[in-house]
């Protein structure tokens, strides 16, 4: 899989001696792939010229490979694609608008996540038709296959996709259908999109958990052994499950960038009280109105940010009386605003970038 397509075509001139001559034509990427003659004869040889400015040598081998390497490209499914970030955490863009079903499979997306075999990203996320009334429909695929109900960072990215796809002004808002209910991105003057997250979701079994409630239903500072350690929980749904804490039993503050992510995430992410798998965020308070958050994503693994699990943060913050109810979190990949304001609706403000545009062979 490559993420730009380029192809060569091979014009094949046969003399009585004991070499032949082999002129090249570069196809650029956004040109149509040339369809090959189904079988080309000419004699061996062995030559040294000029190719593009460079001086290779050529034989009848690389030849045939070459052939057999563009009638391969040439028969393949290409996705055309924009990479977007929000605070690194970034996704491939496809504009899946004349369908209602995504243009590829999560095996695919997989390949195309892997960030060594493929184009490198977080999740592949779909621009569809809206449903009910909605602008769009948002539907992604998490770098292992999985498909999440929605994603914070993602829906940034989303915003500023459509706005590019219809020229639209800097500043408007969009009405996007998800797995998990109805998100609304706004993009600002100063190039910050702010997104109307909804209200938090406390009931432990709609968040969903099997962790026995503390306080009117959630799950608030409920001790969860891993691996033999108890650590204190806040269990909270932004439309996707989420697991806070802010310190283990013994009530010290956590030094978040000390933990060994990598082994612990996991263990969270499967744990049977988590029936739908679990987003896990380990967090130090800096002051009231703000913490430093590293996050295990459900699907992802170690990602630079979270938009939903940095708002399920400031949610779990308030009902533990660790912080106020607006704050700045810090991530790894940068800092997002967030309220969760008097309506009960979360507010999550940050960027979203364009990366590159591109092409990728299926």
């Amino acid at each position: 899989m490559a993420a730009f397509a380029s192809v060569w075509r091979p014009h094949l001139q046969s003399t009585e001696s004991d070499s032949a001559l082999a002129s090249f034509h570069c196809i650029p990427s956004s040109s149509r792939l040339v369809k090959l003659p189904e079988k080309l004869t000419f004699t061996a040889f062995s030559s040294s010229r000029s190719l593009c400015g460079l001086k290779v040598r050529t034989s009848s081998v690389m030849l045939e490979k070459t052939l057999e390497t563009a009638k391969k490209v040439s028969s393949k499914e290409i996705l055309d694609f924009s990479k977007y970030q929000g605070l690194g955490n970034d996704f491939l863009l496809v504009d899946n608008r004349d369908s209602a079903e995504p243009k590829i499979s999560p095996e695919q997306a997989v390949k195309l996540c892997d960030r060594n075999f493929g184009v490198g990203a977080d999740g592949v996320i779909f621009a569809m038709p809206g449903i009910n009334g909605s602008d769009y429909s948002m539907r992604i695929f998490n770098s292992d296959g999985s498909e999440p109900e929605m994603c914070g960072n993602g829906i940034r990215c989303m915003a500023r996709f459509v706005a590019n796809l219809e020229n639209a002004a800097e500043t408007r808002s969009y009405n996007i259908h998800t797995l998990a209910g109805l998100i609304i991105p706004k993009l600002r003057e100063d190039g910050q999109v702010e997104v109307d997250m909804g209200a938090p979701i406390l009931n432990a079994p709609d968040v969903p958990t099997k962790l026995t409630s503390s306080k009117d239903g959630a799950v608030v500072k409920v001790p969860l052994n891993v691996d033999g350690e108890n650590w204190l929980v806040t269990c909270v749904s932004m439309g996707n499950p989420h697991c806070v804490t802010f310190a283990r039993e013994d009530g010290k503050d956590l030094e978040v960038n000390c933990l060994p992510l990598e082994k612990i995430g996991p263990l969270f992410e499967h744990h049977e009280v988590f029936p739908a798998r679990t987003n896990t965020e380990f967090i130090q308070v800096i002051s009231r109105s703000h913490v430093r958050m590293r996050v295990w994503e459900r699907g992802a693994g170690a990602t630079l940010a979270c938009g939903t699990g940095a708002c399920a943060v400031v949610v779990a913050g308030v009902l533990e009386g660790r912080t106020e109810k607006k704050c700045t979190v810090d991530l790894p990949g940068g800092p997002l605003e967030i309220e969760w304001r008097e309506n009960n609706h979360v507010y999550m403000t940050g960027p979203a970038e364009l990366v590159f545009e591109g092409k990728a062979f299926l």
